[in-house]
């Protein structure tokens, strides 16, 4: 029993002398270097001559902090070619706020050709994203429509609106439907935009 005892004691020692007074020291920390990670400047020089990217132009140009991209990423589309309109257009389409449906429907074009194998993927999609309320041929026969009135028939709505009104829809949301815009990039959009326009030629 006195060895339980001697064990609960220090036990309890140990805990008050990791609290201290003053309210800025954390006490003791596991992995310090994670909760204070150092900051780097990315437009500035690695001073450090022990660095493996001092002065290693290969791996970093100029010797800068900032990183080369990952081998694989996608880089953002070359704006410089481009004339004054239609690098607004590009830039802001995808910026469009979401109480400006009307505008976005005039303005926003799709920008990936329409074949067969889109189409399909728009699909996938749709089944992934969509089919939940607007059901699988798009008349708002889901299974969520049955407890949340008010789902578009997306076969009639095709019809009438345009790509762009498609397109600001699924990223914004619109009275009852949520948005998506963080759930699904702007290229599965507008995949799933050529979908469902496509239901609208598809007979019922």
């Amino acid at each position: 029993m006195k060895l339980i005892h001697i064990l609960i004691a220090l036990a309890g020692f140990g805990l008050l002398s990791g609290c201290g007074k003053d309210p800025n020291d954390p006490g003791l920390e596991y992995a310090p270097q994670m909760a204070h990670a150092i900051a780097y400047e990315p437009y500035t020089q690695v001073l450090d001559t022990s660095s493996e990217f001092y002065n290693t132009i290969n791996v970093n140009p100029g010797g800068q902090n900032l990183r080369l991209p990952a081998s694989g990423t996608i880089a953002r589309k070359h704006y410089s070619g481009m004339k004054k309109g239609e690098l607004a257009k590009e830039i802001y389409q995808y910026n469009i706020p979401a109480d400006s449906l009307d505008y976005a429907a005039k303005v926003l074009t799709n920008p990936i050709p329409l074949s067969p194998d889109v189409i399909e993927e728009g699909k996938v999609l749709y089944g992934r994203y969509c089919q939940s309320c607007h059901g699988a041929g798009g008349l708002g026969d889901g299974k969520v429509a049955d407890k949340y009135k008010g789902v578009a028939n997306l076969v009639a709505k095709s019809k009438t609106v345009t790509e762009g009104h498609i397109f600001h829809v699924i990223t914004h949301g619109v009275r009852r439907m949520w948005p998506h815009g963080s759930q699904v990039n702007p290229d599965e959009r507008w995949k799933i935009v050529h979908f469902v326009k496509s239901l609208g030629n598809t007979p019922q």
